[in-house]
């Protein structure tokens, strides 16, 4: 049986494992990104982690999913917001391949959620699907013919950037927004009012909770509907860890794309939450892998 370390490097964890090439994950572990240190100490751990699955046996290829813009033709980062310093440029495959000798394939995090979800998750055999993700930013990724669109430089769906309000996606809807105006609101910190209190009030009847996430449903759904009269996607997957409050949000959010689509649209767009969770980089980066290195032999 062939076995592939697939890696999936975040802003706060690395998640890292060893897939069957039927794409079961056989185990499965997770360290601290100590993102701060910067780009050659991601690799380093990265590589590190190479290195101990290849003394366990045979490694056929190495799957990485990780933040940040990336060239998927050279596998390396070429622009990163400056939560990790020093990233452009780490040239994860040129490392990988001559350190390993097996072939390693590289994409963004989010494209990699975004895959794993059509190949065998939330929208699987929908085309084209739209995933969102949803947490200290917002990310995107469009899926269409089972193959992820990178648009003409390899920046395409980068919707947090989109100009929303005399600001932008992100700015006005992500996780991390909500947590911190409870905060101001409440006049606390964010380590005390995070996400989960927020939820946990909310379901109290907490009116300040309520209102913060009313708020951000809203511009979630505005965001949302914004890209769907563009891209016009069967389904819009939901991720993030702070979708897994589902219950409490998928009304909300249903509401408010409706709210701002043209029903002939909003009729023929469902929306979904992503199924597979923690477990969506790796995933993604397998498939990705598969992929890249079919085409690779084809053309051959």
């Amino acid at each position: 049986m062939k076995r592939y370390v697939c890696i999936d490097i975040g802003g706060t964890a690395i998640k890292y494992g060893v897939l069957s090439e039927d794409g079961e994950i056989m185990c499965r572990n997770e360290m601290r990104t100590e993102s701060y240190k910067g780009g050659p100490s991601i690799l380093a751990k990265a590589v590190g982690i190479v290195e101990r699955y290849c003394r366990r046996g045979t490694v056929d290829g190495i799957c990485i999913s990780t933040a940040g813009m990336v060239d998927t033709e050279k596998g390396e980062i070429f622009y990163s917001a400056p939560l990790i310093p020093r990233y452009a440029d780490t040239r994860f495959k040129e490392t990988m391949e001559q350190r390993f000798h097996v072939p390693c394939e590289v994409e963004n995090d989010v494209n990699c959620a975004g895959l794993a979800e059509a190949v065998s998750g939330a929208s699987k055999g929908c085309n084209p699907s739209l995933m969102l993700t949803i947490g200290t930013g917002i990310g995107g990724c469009i899926v269409t013919d089972g193959r992820i669109f990178h648009g003409f430089s390899n920046s395409a769906c980068e919707v947090g950037y989109m100009h929303m309000e005399g600001s932008d996606f992100q700015s006005l809807g992500a996780a991390s927004i909500l947590a911190g105006k409870v905060a101001r609101w409440k006049h606390g910190t964010k380590s005390v009012w995070n996400g989960c209190r927020i939820f946990e009030e909310a379901q109290k009847g907490d009116a300040l909770c309520i209102r913060a996430i009313d708020e951000m449903t809203d511009i979630l759904g505005k965001g949302i509907a914004n890209i769907c009269y563009v891209v016009n996607p069967e389904v819009v997957v939901l991720g993030g860890g702070i979708m897994a409050q589902e219950e409490f949000l998928r009304d909300r959010i249903v509401r408010s794309v409706e709210e701002y689509l043209i029903p002939s649209i909003s009729s023929c767009t469902r929306i979904a939450f992503a199924k597979h969770k923690n477990n969506a980089g790796m995933l993604g980066a397998f498939y990705h892998f598969m992929q890249k290195q079919s085409v690779k032999k084809e053309s051959e």
